[in-house]
């Protein structure tokens, strides 16, 4: 992204970023895709800064270069998938050592958790993501970091990233921040005191339901130089083609995400109302919402009355998608541990796209009449 005015606003940053990049060649506004796996040398000890894709690539830099400002970030990485980008965040982590991680999370952080758990030793401990004093006392001598998602999955529970950090900060641990649901457009973690930030960039930064991608961004330099290490010794890096895509994506997030969230708070207000709806849960901002539907009212009819709103499990997109976690995301907890958690086979999880939002709640409404006994 070009460094030209930091006073520029999000907005233009995001429309201008990849412009001015190849000026010295084609002068081209969009970035170009630079498919080559091999990069010639003058002679020895000199390179053009590009000597194999999977250190370097010219799209992806562009791409982790506007992350990294994205997120106000050292350094950015994007990578094949967000679980990829979970995967290279636990690389920094050894055997014997403890991460806590809050309550509510996606399913996939938990089989993965399990998986490190049971074949890497690394130990787990969970926090409910609002007592600081809880937190404190479970930091011992082997804790080397925090996890946790705001708002969470599925349950959308807010965790307060600026009181964690004061607590993470005190005992000398990482705080890792899934920013997925809200974006850095409307939280920046690392502004409030996180060390790390992830996301799922399949979600609302490509925005399409067309590309598979995660990203890491990293707010000290220690970090980022053994994530750099870690990802080049690994390799799950994103590839150019999808770089760019999700380059492009990027010019419309503050555009998808505004009409997102306005679609999504007045959908909250006619969910409330509905008898059909047992309980709304909604973080306030965003354009994710889960809701619980009454007794009486039958999720598989519900899910198959629906004519604009797809079944789909993802979320972020320009097309609306419900899910329904007990059954897709969370699938892999036990039932106790859903019931607990309060993921129940009647938690429908919405994620809202950029349709008319009249078209929107017309079809909610028509659904809910239909799946009603």
């Amino acid at each position: 992204m070009t460094e030209t005015n930091t006073n520029l606003h999000v907005e233009t940053r995001l429309a201008q970023a990849g412009n001015r990049t190849d000026d010295e060649k084609t002068g081209a506004i969009s970035a170009p895709i630079y498919l080559s796996t091999a990069y010639r040398h003058a002679g020895l000890g000199q390179s053009t800064g590009f000597d194999y894709p999977r250190e370097a690539q010219p799209t992806r830099c562009i791409l982790e270069a506007t992350l990294a400002e994205l997120e106000h970030g050292t350094a950015a990485y994007a990578l094949s998938s967000g679980m990829a980008a979970i995967q290279l965040v636990f690389t920094l982590f050894h055997s014997g050592e403890r991460i806590i991680v809050s309550d509510d999370l996606y399913g996939g952080s938990y089989r993965f958790f399990d998986l490190l758990h049971d074949h890497y030793q690394l130990n787990f401990s969970v926090w409910d993501g609002q007592d600081q004093q809880a937190l404190a006392d479970l930091i011992d001598a082997h804790t080397v970091a925090l996890w946790l998602e705001t708002p969470s999955n599925p349950t959308m529970k807010v965790i307060d990233i600026a009181a964690t950090a004061e607590t993470t900060r005190a005992h000398h641990i990482k705080l890792i921040v899934d920013n997925t649901f809200y974006t850095p457009l409307i939280q920046k973690p690392l502004d409030l005191g996180a060390d790390i930030v992830v996301h799922s960039a399949t979600k609302y930064l490509a925005g399409h339901n067309d590309i598979l991608a995660g990203a890491v961004v990293a707010k000290n330099p220690e970090d980022a130089k053994q994530l750099e290490f870690n990802l080049v010794t690994t390799g799950a890096v994103l590839d150019p083609f999808d770089a760019w895509l999700l380059l492009r994506s990027l010019k419309t997030l503050p555009l998808r995400l505004h009409q997102q969230e306005a679609n999504a708070q007045a959908l909250v207000k006619a969910l409330t109302a509905d008898k059909h709806v047992e309980r709304v849960l909604y973080p306030g901002r965003g354009g994710m919402i889960s809701f619980y539907l009454a007794k009486g009212t039958e999720v598989d009819a519900f899910l198959r009355a629906l004519q604009v709103i797809s079944f789909a499990e993802s979320l972020g997109g320009v097309e609306s998608l419900v899910t329904v976690p007990a059954v897709q995301t969370h699938a892999d907890l036990s039932a106790a541990a859903r019931q607990a958690k309060g993921i129940t086979a009647n938690l429908v999880r919405l994620s809202t796209g950029i349709e008319n939002v009249a078209d929107l709640q017309a079809d909610l409404t028509q659904a809910l009449i239909a799946a009603t006994r």
